[in-house]
């Protein structure tokens, strides 16, 4: 059933257009969705008046939520296990300053405790993550 009138020969060529168009398509898709699936932990940080910090590195972030669940950046740990964690992950890192963010809403003696964890840990420097406070609220504080 060829073209040319003889039986049984076949086009024993792939056609790759399709594919490579599905490929195209696809690459598309995964581009626009990946910046999309990175979340992290929401926290309602306390305000303060200090200037933020200029950094050029990512340190490690400890992280208590609303629910008194901790996060090693964005890792869910139980608090039992956190200086064991955090002893394994500073191991093998020359920077040996953790960050330490809080939600407002959890209680002091959660915050106390985690922070105990860390030092236990063998962290050298604890920083405590804040967000600046509002121009109006810093108006109306003069």
């Amino acid at each position: 059933m060829a073209g040319n009138g003889q039986q049984g020969d076949y086009l024993a060529q792939i056609n790759v257009t399709p594919f490579v168009d599905v490929m195209l398509v696809l690459l598309i898709i995964f581009m626009v969705t990946a910046p999309m699936m990175v979340q992290g932990v929401n926290v309602s940080l306390p305000e303060a008046t200090s200037e933020p910090l200029a950094s050029e590195t990512e340190h490690l972030m400890v992280t208590v939520d609303k629910d008194s669940n901790v996060y090693i950046n964005d890792y869910r740990v139980e608090l039992s296990f956190l200086r064991e964690k955090l002893s394994i992950v500073l191991e093998n890192r020359r920077d040996r300053s953790v960050y330490l963010q809080a939600d407002r809403n959890v209680p002091y003696g959660v915050v106390v405790r985690v922070m105990s964890e860390i030092k236990g840990a063998g962290v050298a420097k604890l920083g405590m993550v804040t967000r600046p406070l509002d121009e109006q609220v810093k108006d109306t504080a003069s």
